[in-house]
């Protein structure tokens, strides 16, 4: 119980520390670009990296992470001084229903077999109700990690970036990403995302 209370203190912490640190802009970087805020460079104590959703597709991304991390000699494991939250998302809002890609309920396009198996619900369309045509946007992959330091829940450095990409080339566009952060992620930039296609 006291755990609970200490990591949802730390979060409602790091939250206020990251609002601060904005400095009021908005939001991040367009479609096909990445984002580096290092507030400093990542320490080289040891890194836990937690998903936010558990998907196989943020599973096997988080294994990058953790890969490239090891690689710049950070120690990395489910716990650990430092904590990475690691927020996978992929949505397509043309899909209007087919396939299961724009209902709530169901598996989503991107699952593989073997994925943890979600409940169906009742399918719910998501698509406008009314008589304008929406306009085309492509189905997009958005990654961020944000590192807080255990103790004080203070930001230390954040990423995000994305890719417009199909269902099926997800996991490869988010590799592309991750590996596009990581290869310069001391210091804030802004850069091509490196989408593979």
């Amino acid at each position: 119980m006291r755990l609970a209370v200490l990591a949802i203190a730390v979060l409602a912490a790091a939250t206020a520390q990251a609002a601060a640190q904005s400095d009021g802009v908005p939001a991040g970087p367009k479609v096909g670009e990445f984002e580096i805020k290092a507030y400093q460079k990542i320490p080289k104590a040891k890194s836990a990296v937690q998903l936010t959703s558990d998907t196989h597709l943020s599973r096997e991304l988080r294994r990058q992470v953790m890969i490239r991390l090891s690689q710049r000699g950070n120690e990395v494991g489910f716990s650990g001084g430092n904590v990475m939250r690691m927020d996978v998302t992929y949505f397509d809002l043309n899909s209007g229903g087919q396939s299961g890609g724009g209902t709530i309920g169901g598996q989503p396009s991107y699952a593989e077999p073997g994925a943890n198996p979600r409940m169906e619900l009742p399918s719910n369309p998501i698509r406008r109700r009314d008589t304008i045509s929406p306009q085309a946007s492509p189905p997009t992959l958005r990654i961020n990690l944000t590192l807080y330091s255990v103790d004080g829940g203070k930001v230390l450095w954040a990423a995000t970036g994305s890719c417009a990409t199909s269902a099926d080339r997800a996991k490869v566009a988010g590799e592309a990403i991750i590996n596009r952060i990581f290869d310069n992620a001391d210091k804030s930039l802004t850069g091509d995302a490196g989408c593979p296609f």
